[in-house]
């Protein structure tokens, strides 16, 4: 999102923690309502641009808004839904792209209400590397002849009892309704959007053997110092680093593994 669009998220942002930081707000089902506004402007392209038309007072918004969603959400949902869309929003997309991330904080705050963030953020990570891992499972998640009730149906078969309500509630909307993005860059922003819950960072740390619990706090506090905020480990072991680690935040990659010294030295004595 670009100039308009990123002020009038981070006013739903804003919006959104003022609701959530009630306790009276149901989050789940906030989420849920959210997912549903989400699933309904995606399919009508006609009525997400009216209401994000620069051209229509915000007021009128807001009520076309109300009459629409009040008799089908809760008072908190509809009270959100509408002030965001008095926002003004540079793309009709970006209304969307932010009613989805909505849905999504909303969930894992029920999460962090109930302790199981970081069992989310795990879990998350851990079923990303498994989908990376089996080819046929994401094809089967990915496939368009496949239909959303049976992919929800797969996913309960794969989660359901192993895995924590929110992070199977959070799969399964990304797989049953992608927007367009792929698998891996849904579970990754996924990822992103819990780790920032705590205002956390996501460090991807891939060693050559388990980490102990000793290391994995070494680690952590040093790429807190480095970074300048708490950091979250995802760890992942691939015997072919040989030795030491290679860690990712965002796009930025640290490399202190055995291999990747090695190719250094091999290129320096090809130069």
């Amino acid at each position: 999102m670009n100039g308009a669009s990123r002020e009038a998220l981070a006013a739903a942002r804003e919006r959104l923690d003022a609701l959530t930081d009630s306790t009276s707000v149901d989050a789940a089902q906030l989420a849920d309502e959210l997912a549903a506004v989400t699933a309904l402007l995606d399919r009508e392209v006609s009525l997400r641009r009216v209401l994000t038309d620069p051209a229509q007072a915000a007021d009128a918004k807001a009520d076309l808004a109300g009459r629409i969603f009040g008799s089908q959400v809760s008072g908190p949902t509809a009270d959100l839904v509408a002030g965001t869309v008095r926002s003004r929003w540079s793309q009709s997309r970006d209304l969307v792209d932010a009613l989805e991330e909505l849905a999504t904080t909303a969930d894992l705050t029920a999460a962090q209400r109930a302790g199981h963030l970081d069992d989310v953020e795990d879990e998350l990570f851990r079923f990303a590397r498994i989908v990376s891992s089996d080819t046929e499972l994401r094809a089967a998640l990915t496939s368009r002849a496949a239909s959303g009730t049976a992919k929800g149906e797969l996913l309960r078969q794969l989660l359901g009892g192993r895995a924590q309500t929110v992070t199977e509630r959070l799969v399964t909307r990304l797989v049953t309704a992608p927007r367009g993005r792929s698998l891996e860059t849904g579970l990754e922003s996924l990822s992103r959007l819990a780790a920032e819950r705590r205002d956390r960072t996501v460090a991807v740390v891939t060693s050559a053997v388990p980490l102990s619990d000793t290391q994995k706090r070494r680690l952590g506090a040093a790429l807190a110092k480095l970074f300048g905020r708490e950091m979250h480990l995802n760890l992942d072991v691939d015997p072919e680093v040989l030795g030491g680690i290679r860690v990712r935040v965002g796009d930025e990659i640290i490399n202190g593994s055995v291999a990747d010294r090695l190719e250094d030295v091999a290129r320096h004595m090809a130069s």
